[in-house]
């Protein structure tokens, strides 16, 4: 298979994130169809009928369309079972994070796989941000001195329904963990030590999951640099996620933009007339779109995955640190979740 012929992608779940994902397929250069499918195959007609794409009744006809790549955006407890067996069948995979609900899910997966050369790709969209990408260049290239801090923000305007947050993982595991695999990225270090708190000021369903709906975290890296993490589920002023890359000779600071949800008090502030980001898909519609064109370069041979089931593995281990340091109010190091 080359990059000029045609491929046939599969695309697994049909939910938002899914829908999205099959539109872009259905126009990226080099794809020749897209076949969806879900557990409920009538939202999988009703969304190949919108998007002009085709459809099957269930997983098992998709696994049996000849693709040449899966695209698993399922709910979390199937990925395991999807991952390996597009591997098996030696069927590239794009598969939305995490791979599995828990560490030894995850383990389990990459032990399963470690051996094939299948590639496997999860689905960290920030690394492919336009801003994430620049930051990470100007660290690299020495130009902003050496880092003391760090600051990552990932705020959502109104929280997930109720129904969703028992099976989420938690706002480590389920939102922080992307803050915590782009600090990895952009700086090229590993996290060493997590101080994490959380607190409920919302609803109640939060605090019945045994979750909250904001934390703050204090991350330290294995050269020193120390960052912060803030997450919440209620920022009524819209979408914000930013990090703030700060050196000893300049800063670089990724999403404050017209349409960051900020506003200044002072008194010679002009606003924007544009609207803050309602949500993730606005925020990075552009890195979602560059994302899967580099699946399809993992799919058709070109490139290497760019973001491997090891990778979001190191994430989901900061994420339980996290975890745990908020429920013992104690700093964690990263190398007690490790197994």
């Amino acid at each position: 298979m080359t990059s000029a012929t045609p491929v046939t992608l599969g695309l697994a779940g049909t939910g938002r994130i899914g829908t999205s994902h099959a539109e872009t397929l259905k126009h990226l250069p080099g794809v020749g169809t897209v076949i969806v499918a879900d557990a409920d195959a009538e939202r999988a007609r009703a969304a190949a009928g919108k998007l002009g794409v085709q459809a099957v009744p269930d997983l098992d006809a998709l696994f049996a369309s000849d693709l040449d790549g899966l695209i698993i955006a399922t709910a979390t407890d199937s990925h395991p079972e999807l991952i390996t067996r597009a591997v098996d069948q030696g069927i590239p995979v794009f598969c939305e994070k995490p791979v599995a609900t828990d560490i030894q899910g995850t383990l389990a997966v990459i032990e399963h796989i470690e051996n094939s050369t299948v590639p496997v790709q999860i689905g960290f969209q920030r690394r492919f941000d336009a801003g994430y990408r620049a930051a990470r260049a100007a660290i690299a290239s020495g130009d902003l001195g050496w880092l003391h801090t760090l600051r990552a923000t990932t705020l959502d305007p109104a929280p997930p329904p109720a129904e969703y947050i028992p099976r989420s993982g938690g706002l480590f595991r389920d939102c922080g963990v992307h803050d915590f695999d782009i600090i990895r990225w952009v700086t090229g270090r590993e996290v060493e030590e997590v101080y994490a708190t959380g607190t409920n000021r919302g609803e109640q369903f939060f605090a019945d999951a045994g979750d909250v709906d904001t934390a703050a975290v204090i991350l330290r890296l294995d050269d020193g640099t120390l960052a912060t993490v803030s997450l919440a589920r209620y920022n009524g002023a819209g979408y914000d996620v930013r990090l703030e890359a700060l050196g000893s000779r300049g800063n670089a600071i990724v999403g404050l933009d017209d349409r960051a949800p900020l506003t200044s008090v002072e008194p010679d502030y002009v606003p924007s007339p544009l609207p803050a980001y309602p949500g993730f898909m606005e925020r990075f519609r552009r890195a979602y779109t560059d994302e899967l064109a580099a699946f399809l370069s993992v799919a058709t041979g070109e490139i290497d995955s760019p973001c491997t089931a090891a990778d979001a593995l190191e994430a989901f281990y900061i994420a339980e640190a996290c975890e745990l340091s908020r429920r013992e109010r104690r700093p964690i190091a990263v190398a007690e979740v490790r197994h």
